[in-house]
């Protein structure tokens, strides 16, 4: 070898697309697959708002959306074992893996759109009790409207609002979740917001 090849410098393979973040959550889902049960903790004390963000909006009550939070955590897990044994390149980050279960389950639930409808989205999630009187009709009354409208949204819409709104994701994230592009979540986005606007001054005419 040279003495110009010597001090020529090498080239090195950088390991690149993983944030530290992403490889310390990648652990923590390997450490909870071989029995780690604080690894699960961790990953729920993470993620459980950004979940029920996501599924609060289909369910009835409180506890049909803990029960939808838990099954997500769970239906995810199940995911990312047979994401991993088809080898670590195949496996996508836990985080997209949680929002795209979430949004399926969401989904599923809708379907007993009844049982939805009969419980305001905000005394849902609260478990409070609100005095009775004209105002407070009022708003119950037009948030039932609200979610009314919002399950009659094609479905794509609906992923979209509820990503955007509830989880507050960014377009970016929303769009890999969805497998779709950002551009298109963005037409989504704004497709739900115009259709619901307009429904809503439609029943707010006397």
């Amino acid at each position: 070898m040279s003495e110009d090849e010597r001090d020529r410098p090498g080239l090195r393979v950088i390991a690149g697309g993983i944030t530290p973040a992403r490889r310390e959550e990648e652990a923590l889902v390997a450490a909870f697959l071989v029995g780690d049960d604080d690894a699960f903790g961790e990953l729920f004390g993470r993620h459980q708002l950004l979940v029920l963000s996501i599924v609060r909006r289909y369910a009835a009550s409180a506890d049909d959306a803990a029960d939808l939070v838990q099954r997500t955590f769970l239906r995810a897990f199940e995911v990312a074992r047979r994401s991993l044994a088809r080898g670590p390149r195949n496996a996508l980050p836990f985080r997209r893996w949680l929002i795209r279960v979430a949004v399926n389950l969401a989904k599923n639930h809708r379907r007993d759109a009844a049982r939805l409808l009969r419980v305001p989205l905000d005394a849902a999630g609260s478990g409070a009790t609100e005095p009775v009187g004209a105002d407070a009709l009022l708003r119950r009354e037009r948030q039932q409207r609200l979610r009314a409208e919002v399950l009659r949204l094609p479905r794509r819409q609906r992923e979209v609002l509820t990503l955007r709104l509830d989880a507050e994701l960014p377009f970016a994230e929303i769009a890999a979740a969805l497998g779709i592009t950002e551009n298109s979540a963005k037409v989504s986005f704004h497709h739900a917001t115009r259709a619901l606007r307009a429904a809503l001054a439609d029943e707010d005419q006397p």
